[in-house]
């Protein structure tokens, strides 16, 4: 006989039938001749015992019984004494007296405990070489049953609205997203290769050319980054969306509802404000010192630059003389009563790290103001300071003065810092926001002086061909937007650039040329050639949503078969070497260093 139940499913209702379970022996207990075993599934734990005047035969077979072992039993249900119920266990009120035993298979003794508390305690890299026994932890078993759930949802969502899933190309031509593309030799065109696609960027947009008006997909993406703590190496799910005949508020009003939907029904977070504020990329830096801000805390950044740029202080009268610097302030409340030096000091090695060259700061006492700075400042022009931030007593006062982005950059790492150090990172609320108005050009990370793309190369220039063909490309924006979640970026998405005279336009000022354009987007072009509608979507990153909403600690462990921090599949145990045939035939040969 087949199970007849599942080990989270039996309840005092069962009590008198005769059932079938099979499963893993989680624990084994003997208590004076009577043996009970945790039988456990991925549905839950029962309790079964073997009873030698119950059935001997059974109760000698389950003498031999280890953890781990797979073993199938019948037997009945019976009600558990008031003093023995176990109301940690939704099988608590029951156990099963066994009357057969089978054996399905033994095990050796695994690596590690899966026992939930405990298992997570072995190394991260044992765990990953014995996968398939540490996906058997309750814990793990949840996080890919939500992970199952909250894709089904998504699907349903896009299928009610309208959308219809499309499934593009994993074997695709290099372009350049941003990251460095997987290269796949082909065999058929030796030195030329395919690459795995980054984001299914330019088929999604093909499809809105091609009257599919409303396209979603969960897509599988591959990119060649550093491994990080909110980013799985190599590949990543992502819910792609795109839509014809719209404007940016027309996607707000499409993904807004869902991502309530998703915060609220699978994790414990409460969302904090519906419709999502909309911060503009420049409000957000000089605000909040970053383009992910955490709102979940009110701390803000103050320009003062106008009040510093005659003072007798060099370092901040000569970054607010300055073009293209300033001077800010950043009050936290209450924070010396919480701070100490120490703590001021990791707080300036934290805005050093974000290329800051200190961190002055003025503590407001109610003896007057402490800080080495009030000296240089003066008296009063630090007590009109202090009262332009409305510090009062107890506050700190943070100021950065540098090149603009640096001083964003580190008091925004500074003002997060202090919200987790002051307990302001409230896990019940999530504080969603977009961010839009991003810049369409900024200068190269890798040449000196170079304008380059800041985001997406296919996103729409505000102001269209007038005002790239006027403005300064650095101060161009883009109809593109993110939208965050508690200080994580989910989604980057735009409105598309449908027009071939402007996309031209929009890559010669990144340095190409038009038969560069038309070599590495000769498709794209040819295809906005022939009616191509206004478009636009984004698309969020499934497991970093699912991370964040959750407050787990580890992307990895949201994939059923993960690579480790290094990248490597250790079960597998790859990247590997492969054959010299296999190169040959593909005309590929390895450079020995």
């Amino acid at each position: 006989m087949h199970r007849t139940h599942t080990c989270g499913q039996l309840s005092k209702e069962n009590v008198g039938e005769k059932i079938t379970l099979s499963g893993w022996v989680h624990s084994r207990r003997d208590h004076g001749g009577v043996i009970f075993i945790d039988l456990r599934d991925r549905y839950g734990l029962t309790q079964i015992k073997f009873d030698p005047e119950i059935n001997k035969d059974a109760h000698t077979q389950a003498d031999k019984l280890r953890n781990e072992w797979v073993i199938k039993i019948t037997g009945e249900v019976l009600g558990r004494p008031d003093d023995m119920l176990n109301k940690k266990l939704a099988t608590g009120e029951i156990e099963i007296a066994v009357h057969e035993l089978e054996v399905l298979n033994e095990s050796k003794t695994p690596p590690f405990t899966i026992e939930e508390g405990k298992g997570q305690e072995a190394n991260e890299n044992l765990r990953l070489k014995y996968r398939f026994i540490d996906l058997r932890r309750p814990k793990i078993q949840e996080m890919l049953k939500v992970r199952d759930e909250m894709i089904r949802d998504m699907r349903s969502y896009f299928q009610k609205e309208g959308f219809r899933e499309v499934q593009t190309p994993i074997l695709t031509s290099s372009s350049p997203e941003g990251a460095r593309d997987f290269i796949v030799p082909s065999r058929f065109y030796p030195g030329k290769f395919y690459a795995l696609p980054q984001a299914p960027q330019q088929f999604k947009q093909l499809l809105m050319v091609g009257g599919i008006d409303k396209y979603f997909q969960i897509a599988p993406c591959f990119r060649d980054e550093d491994p990080r703590m909110d980013r799985h190496f190599g590949e990543f799910y992502q819910l792609d969306m795109e839509m014809s005949f719209v404007e940016q508020e027309d996607i707000f009003n499409i993904m807004e509802p869902l991502m309530v939907e998703l915060t609220e029904k699978f994790s414990e977070k409460k969302v904090m404000q519906v419709p999502f504020p909309r911060i503009p990329w420049r409000e957000a830096m000089n605000k909040y010192g970053s383009d992910k801000p955490d709102l979940r805390f009110d701390f803000k950044i103050q320009p003062v630059t106008d009040l510093v740029k005659d003072c007798d202080f060099k370092v901040f009268s000569a970054m607010a003389e300055k073009d293209g610097h300033a001077v800010h302030a950043l009050k936290i409340d209450g924070a010396n009563e919480k701070f100490s030096r120490k703590d001021i000091d990791e707080l300036t090695k934290i805005a050093q790290e974000k290329g800051a060259k200190g961190l002055a700061y003025i503590i407001v006492k109610e003896d007057g103001l402490q800080s080495p700075i009030v000296k240089f400042l003066g008296e009063d022009l630090a007590k009109k300071i202090v009262e332009h931030v409305e510090a009062k007593v107890g506050d700190i006062v943070f100021f950065g003065a540098d090149e603009w982005r640096t001083v964003c950059e580190s008091l925004g790492a500074v003002r997060d810092e202090c919200g987790k150090r002051l307990g302001l990172k409230d896990n019940k609320k999530a504080a969603w926001l977009w961010i839009t108005d991003f810049p369409m050009y900024d200068y190269s990370e890798i040449e000196e002086n170079k304008i380059d793309f800041a985001h997406n190369p296919f996103s729409m220039p505000q102001g269209g061909m007038k005002d790239l063909e006027t403005k300064d490309p650095l101060d161009i924006l883009a109809y593109q937007y993110d939208f965050v979640c508690n200080g994580f970026e989910l989604t980057s998405g735009a409105i598309r650039n449908h027009k071939p005279e402007i996309m031209y336009k929009a890559f010669e000022i990144a340095g190409y040329s038009k038969e560069d354009v038309d070599k590495k987007f000769g498709h794209m072009i040819r295809a906005f050639e022939y009616g191509a509608p206004p478009h636009g979507g984004n698309a969020p990153g499934i497991d970093r949503l699912l991370m964040v909403i959750n407050d787990w600690s580890s992307i990895r462990d949201i994939y059923a078969f993960p690579k480790d921090g290094q990248g490597r599949d250790v079960m597998l145990d790859c990247p590997a070497e492969v054959d010299a045939s296999q190169l040959e035939e593909l005309g590929i040969k390895v450079v020995e260093e």
